[in-house]
């Protein structure tokens, strides 16, 4: 007994390292570059976001984790509001977006390697005009594997590479901005944007070049992704909570402060998505005689790469697996090694990554590459937030009275507007991703080669949703009886799809001594069920034990 506690103990983490872990996967400023063409514009722009996507995304997560913490995340959420198979459709977007996003590194990494060496004019020319490419993303593609093997160690391990790897990538070198910046304005030189009151207020150029605002939308996305390790919290739903808003804060930040050094050093004309956060620090460095100050940087900042790529391995397949074992998965996708990691599921995500990164060929140069991947990404992301704000909204009117630690403020007129804006600024986002940028035909090919890549990969990921949800349904022999996926309260009410139950029974209180999903219920729940206030306050404080593991 005493070894079972000690190794729950090592299970949990902190409120800090899940705050790393959301940094590591929302922000870091290597994401600044894309937005600074937009000048003092992009705090305009990145306030906008915060506050109609970034702000609205976390209050609805918080609110759905707080009153369904059971194992799975945006699938235990979307499930319980809208059904198995929307479920499921976000779970499996959130581990494609993946495979392209990382897929989409590796040429990137590839095009920068020389920054790595204090020879900063090779590098912007092999930069420009990359040779050997192949082999040397080849190289880059076995690091990646390497550490997709570090995330099949468990949570542990990658939530304390997930907390050093931000600080040692994102925040230490924000740092340097901000210092080297104050140095460099104070030594007399003149920011290449207007820093008046008028910068703040975008410029309408068209649509072509608003597209790119889409990646603002893009930028702020994933906060929700380390639902999947509620459970390794030691409360969860208090502590998730707070992770989230101090979160918010520092993506914020990094975003904002970020963006605004690199369009106040680097004119418009001569940013350049893959390198000029370089150039930025080359820059800044050359005030105090440190020229090589960039070289510093890009190694840094792959400390943060190997974070959010170990986290991002870990999480989606993490939620994928632990949904696989009800019934969703072949069995040789259920597998765990001895971390309890699903290890094939995590390898089979990386070999798609590996064929993404090959696909840099058919692009005429890297830069066009990224920006279609990137609006590919931004596509799928969106409609699974639409999802995500559709069950929330569903939720609150079929299951007003299932206790929530917390609650978004303002009832149900608050419920409406924060859920509102968000697939509203969700919808916006699909239309200014699908809607080609005005660099399309340099760097892409033309305008039907850049809709037509993204609708075909969108659907692509789609039809494998609903294809692999109906053979689910065809094999009931996928279900692992031995798995500890909890039922959704709808199925442990006798209903047959979400639907009306005005039960206060906590969730968690529900699922407690339950079969696992896709078996038999064994203590069934009236819809309208009720229990005292005491059970509720004692299930909020964690007192009701609520995973027979």
């Amino acid at each position: 007994m005493e070894d079972n506690k000690t190794q729950q103990k090592k299970t949990y983490i902190s409120i800090l390292a899940l705050t790393m872990m959301n940094v590591s996967i929302v922000a870091g400023i290597a994401n600044d570059v894309q937005q600074s063409f937009y000048g003092l514009a992009s705090v305009t722009y990145f306030a906008i976001g915060a506050i109609c996507f970034f702000i609205p995304t976390a209050l609805v997560a918080a609110e759905l984790a707080s009153g369904w913490s059971n194992r799975g995340g945006i699938f235990r959420w979307v499930g319980e509001g809208l059904g198995k198979g929307w479920g499921l459709t976000c779970l499996l977007i959130l581990w494609f977006q993946l495979i392209l996003n990382f897929g989409m590194g590796m040429p990137s990494f590839t095009a920068t390697i020389m920054f790595y060496t204090p020879n900063y004019d090779a590098a912007v020319k092999f930069a420009q005009a990359p040779q050997h490419e192949l082999l040397i993303m080849t190289g880059w593609v076995i690091f990646y594997w390497i550490l997709t093997y570090l995330a099949t160690k468990g949570v542990k391990a990658f939530s304390n590479i997930a907390k050093y790897g931000v600080i040692i990538g994102s925040l230490i070198p924000l740092a340097v901005m901000i210092i080297l910046a104050i140095v460099w304005v104070a030594q007399g030189h003149q920011p290449v944007i207007p820093m008046t009151p008028k910068g703040l207020i975008p410029k309408w150029n068209g649509m072509s070049t608003l597209a790119l605002a889409a990646g603002v939308f893009f930028s702020y996305t994933g906060i929700d992704t380390n639902a999947a390790h509620i459970k390794q919290l030691k409360h969860p739903e208090k502590d998730f909570t707070k992770a989230m808003f101090i979160s918010i804060i520092l993506a914020f930040l990094i975003f904002v402060v970020g963006t605004v050094i690199i369009a106040m050093i680097i004119p418009e004309k001569q940013i350049n998505v893959l390198y000029t956060l370089y150039s930025v620090f080359r820059v800044l460095g050359s005030t105090i005689d440190m020229p090589w100050l960039y070289m510093v940087l890009v190694w840094a900042l792959l400390f943060n790469t190997i974070a959010m790529v170990v986290t991002n391995m870990a999480g989606p397949s993490f939620m994928l697996g632990q949904v696989g074992g009800s019934g969703f998965l072949p069995h040789w996708f259920q597998q765990n090694n001895k971390h309890n990691m699903p290890a094939h599921l995590m390898y089979t995500q990386i070999a798609g990554m590996t064929i993404v990164a090959y696909l840099v060929k058919l692009i005429p140069n890297v830069e066009g590459f990224v920006i279609l991947v990137t609006q590919t990404i931004t596509v799928l992301y969106m409609f699974y937030y639409i999802l995500m704000f559709t069950a929330f909204l569903r939720l609150r009117y079929d299951q007003p009275n299932r206790p929530r630690s917390f609650k978004v403020p303002g009832g149900s007129f608050g419920a409406w507007l924060v859920a509102g804006v968000g697939i509203i600024s969700s919808v916006f986002g699909i239309v200014l991703a699908i809607y080609p940028p005005a660099q399309v035909k340099s760097e892409v090919g033309s305008s039907t080669v850049y809709i037509s890549v993204i609708l075909a990969l969108v659907a692509v990921v789609l039809i494998v949703c609903f294809v692999l949800y109906q053979l689910s349904k065809k094999h009931p022999e996928w279900v692992n009886p031995n798995n500890k996926f909890a039922p959704f309260t709808w199925e442990i009410e006798g209903l047959k799809k979400p639907g009306k139950a005005l039960s206060n029974v906590p969730t968690t209180v529900m699922s407690k001594d339950q079969n696992p999903m896709g078996m038999p219920i064994k203590r069934p729940y009236k819809p309208n069920e009720q229990v005292s206030d005491d059970v509720v306050k004692a299930d909020e404080n964690n007192e009701i034990s609520t995973d027979k593991s």
